[in-house]
């Protein structure tokens, strides 16, 4: 007879990336959460196939169909982590599904709140928003990248649908504040983000709503997949 214990707590993860990277932007996450036992569905949200995709048209509720739509094609509950401008995309699925998502996990990220747009201060026309010079990013959004880190970055680096980055998000449902939340925080320190959720921030929205919010720290810039990857991928586990 098989231990019942091995099957406790597996879960099927959606790995839903930030602006301008696709699903395999968590290649060095995924290998240590299956090896843990639990299915990975890391998402290309539409617009971010190829750089040579064709975006236009696709806003924010696109992306949220998009993950919704991955949820319904999947049996039980699943769990979605959201790294960066995919914290309100799974937020946005969640308030779709409050009944099908077991927990969320923002990755140096929060969820928003109704209004929130993920990013509308980058340079952008009216279809794509490029991945900005990495002058433009702060010291500690870039901590720990060697040159060549950065140089990779650059080099898989996808527009962004302008509209799925600047459209606000629309919430319906608030079964979403009793989904638990995991918030693995890398930019800024626990207290910061502690002190952002009771000042309702725009960045963490909703949490101060969510019944049931943990706050755990891994150091680094704001691509922990990419800087941290083993450390990401265990305090994902440690969440579930």
């Amino acid at each position: 007879m098989s231990d019942p214990t091995t099957s406790v707590n597996l879960m099927k993860l959606i790995l839903v990336p930030g602006l301008w990277l696709d699903a395999s932007s968590w290649d060095d996450v995924v290998p240590a959460l299956q090896a843990a036992g639990h299915d990975t569905y890391p998402v290309t949200l539409p617009g971010l196939e190829s750089v040579d995709a064709d975006r236009t048209g696709i806003g924010l509720e696109t992306h949220i169909d998009a993950v919704a739509a991955l949820i319904d094609s999947l049996d039980g509950p699943v769990v979605l982590v959201g790294h960066s401008g995919g914290g309100p995309v799974v937020h946005g699925a969640t308030d779709r599904r409050p009944d099908r998502v077991a927990r969320v996990v923002y990755v140096d990220s929060g969820p928003g709140a109704e209004g929130f747009n993920v990013n509308d201060s980058s340079a952008h026309d009216d279809v794509e928003m490029p991945l900005p010079p990495f002058s433009e990013f702060g010291e500690e959004e870039l901590r720990d990248f060697t040159p060549e880190g950065l140089d990779a970055f650059n080099a898989r680096a996808i527009p962004s649908p302008s509209h799925a980055a600047t459209d606000p998000l629309h919430l319906h449902d608030e079964r979403r504040y009793d989904v638990p939340v995991t918030i693995i925080t890398s930019t800024f320190p626990r207290d910061d983000m502690l002190k952002m959720i009771a000042d309702e921030h725009p960045y963490t929205g909703d949490l101060v709503r969510i019944t049931d919010v943990s706050i755990v720290e891994v150091p680094t810039g704001h691509w922990p997949q990419f800087t941290k990857p083993a450390e990401l991928a265990q305090a994902i586990l440690d969440a579930l």
